[in-house]
C-alpha cells in the first residue's frame, strides 16, 4: 500500500510548510466545520495551507471555482499518488495511508488505464436494476426497523443508517447478507475509511482485501447475476487484484458516504421546521432534504487527494510539483461566490458531493446512491411516522473526522409497534 514507484522523490529543499498552515484536526470539525472553512477562507483565500496528521503540509482548495478546475485539469493536477513529495516524510503506521498509499486501483489509475477501469465498474453497476435495488432496500430495511420498532426507541446512525447501504453494496457485490463475515467486512471498511480512537485503519483495510479476494475467486469459480461477477466478464479481462482494488473502491463509496447521507437526511428532516409539515404529505420533501443534505451536510466533506505534475499556480499560490492537494468539497457547495446571498437553492443539482471531472463518481453509482438513501429514508418515515428526537438538536454532535461528515449517534423516539 505503500509503494510510491517510479513517482519517488525527496521533498522540495527549502519548501516547509507556511508558518500560517493551519492543522486539520481538533474540535472545530467536530462542532463547526462551516465556520472553520468560512475563516480559512477569510484567511487564505481559496486555497489554504494545511497540516494533515503529524504535521505534513498540503493545500486545502476550498472555492467552488477552484475544486471544479483541479479536477477538470488532469493533466496538471493528477491521482497517482507516487508523485507525492511528501513521501519520504511519511511514517508506514500513518493513519492516512489508506487513502493516499498507492494502490493498484481505479482511484490512482489515469488516462487511458483509468478509462479502462472506470469502464468495466460503469458496466458492472450498469447491470443493477435500480427497482431490484430499491426493492432489496426496502426489505433490508423493514427487517432492521422491525428489530427495534417494539421497544419505541433507536439510535438510528448504528441500527439502521449504516447497515442499510453497507448490506445493499454486499448483496449487490455477490456476497451473502447473513454471513458473519460480512458483517466483519462492513466493519472493517468503517474503520479503514472513518476510524475511531483506537482503531487500526490500516490493517482493517488489509482485511478487507483478504475477505474481497476470496470472494473474487469464488465468483470466477462460479459467476452470478452481481457486480463482481460482471466485473469478471468484462472484455477488458481484469486481474483478480485489480477487481479487488476495485470492488473496495465501490464498496466503500456505496456504505460510509451513503450512511452519512442518509443519516444527516434524517437529522435534517427532525430538526427542519421547513420539512416537518410536508414529509407526512408525500415525499416530495424527502427529495428535497436528500439534495440539500448534499449541498450543506455533504457525507464526504474533504477528498485527498490530487497531487501536482507540475510548478502551477491556483487560486494566487504557487504550488510545486509534487504537492498534495485536499478537494474541500463541503468548503465549495458553500462558496458564497455561487451562494451570494448564503442562501443554497435545494432544487439545483450543481453541488460537487460526487466531485466532478474524469475521477467522479461514475454512472450510475450517484443514481443507486440515491435509491438506497431515498428507500431507506422513506421506509422508516412510513413504518414509524411519529418519529422524534430524543435529544435536543444541539445535543447532537458530529465524528471529529475532517473527511466525512457524519453524526456519532442519532437517538429518537416512536410509538411502539407491536410486530
Amino acid at each position: 500500500m505503500t509503494d510510491t514507484g517510479s513517482f519517488t522523490r525527496p521533498a522540495p529543499p527549502g519548501c516547509p510548510a507556511p508558518a500560517d498552515a493551519v492543522r486539520l484536526a481538533g474540535l472545530e470539525y467536530q462542532r463547526t466545520p462551516a465556520q472553520l472553512y468560512r475563516a480559512l477562507r477569510r484567511e487564505h483565500g481559496p486555497v489554504a495551507p494545511v497540516l494533515l496528521d503529524g504535521d505534513v503540509p498540503a493545500w486545502l482548495v476550498l472555492g467552488y471555482p477552484e475544486v471544479t478546475y483541479v479536477t477538470r485539469h488532469d493533466e496538471l493536477f493528477a491521482r497517482d499518488s507516487r508523485r507525492w513529495n511528501q513521501w519520504p516524510n511519511i511514517p508506514p503506521d500513518w493513519p492516512l495511508l489508506p487513502y493516499v498509499g498507492y494502490q493498484p486501483s481505479v482511484l490512482f489509475t489515469e488516462g487511458d488505464e483509468h478509462r479502462r477501469r472506470a469502464g468495466v465498474i460503469t458496466l458492472a453497476l450498469d447491470g443493477v436494476d435500480q427497482f431490484e435495488l430499491g426493492r432489496d432496500c426496502r426489505r433490508i430495511a423493514d427487517r432492521l426497523i422491525s428489530g427495534f420498532a417494539g421497544s419505541g426507541q433507536a439510535e438510528l446512525m448504528g441500527q439502521y443508517a449504516h447497515a442499510v447501504p453497507a448490506r445493499a453494496a454486499v448483496q449487490m457485490c455477490g456476497m451473502p447478507l447473513d454471513a458473519a463475515d460480512t458483517q466483519r467486512l462492513v466493519d472493517d471498511l468503517r474503520i479503514s475509511l472513518d476510524a475511531a480512537e483506537g482503531d487500526d485503519p490500516v490493517a482493517a483495510y488489509g482485511r478487507v482485501g483478504e475477505r474481497l479476494a476470496r470472494l473474487v475467486k469464488e465468483k470466477r469459480e462460479l459467476p452470478g447475476p452481481d457486480v463482481t461477477s460482471r466485473m469478471l466478464l468484462h472484455p477488458a479481462e481484469l486481474t483478480d487484484e485489480e477487481v479487488v482494488q476495485d470492488l473496495i473502491s465501490v464498496i466503500a463509496a456505496a456504505q460510509q458516504p451513503t450512511a452519512n447521507w442518509i443519516c444527516n437526511t434524517l437529522r435534517l428532516l427532525l430538526t427542519d421546521e421547513r420539512f416537518a409539515l410536508g414529509v407526512s404529505g408525500g415525499r416530495l420533501s424527502v427529495a428535497e432534504a436528500l439534495n440539500e443534505v448534499l449541498w450543506l451536510a455533504t457525507p464526504t466533506q474533504n477528498f485527498i487527494g490530487r497531487w501536482a505534475v507540475r510548478d502551477t499556480q491556483l487560486g494566487g499560490r504557487r504550488i510545486r510539483a509534487g504537492d498534495c492537494l485536499v478537494l474541500g468539497l463541503a468548503a465549495a457547495n458553500t462558496d458564497p461566490q455561487i451562494w451570494p446571498e448564503g442562501h443554497v437553492g435545494a432544487e439545483n443539482c450543481a453541488h460537487l458531493s460526487f466531485s466532478n471531472g474524469e475521477h467522479r463518481c461514475p454512472y450510475p453509482a450517484p443514481l443507486l446512491a440515491d435509491v438506497m438513501a431515498r428507500t431507506a429514508v422513506e421506509t422508516l418515515l412510513e413504518r414509524l411516522p411519529d418519529l422524534v428526537l430524543a435529544v435536543e438538536p444541539d445535543e447532537l454532535t458530529w465524528r471529529p473526522s475532517i473527511w466525512m461528515c457524519g453524526l456519532t449517534a442519532l437517538p429518537v423516539e416512536f410509538t411502539p409497534v407491536v410486530q
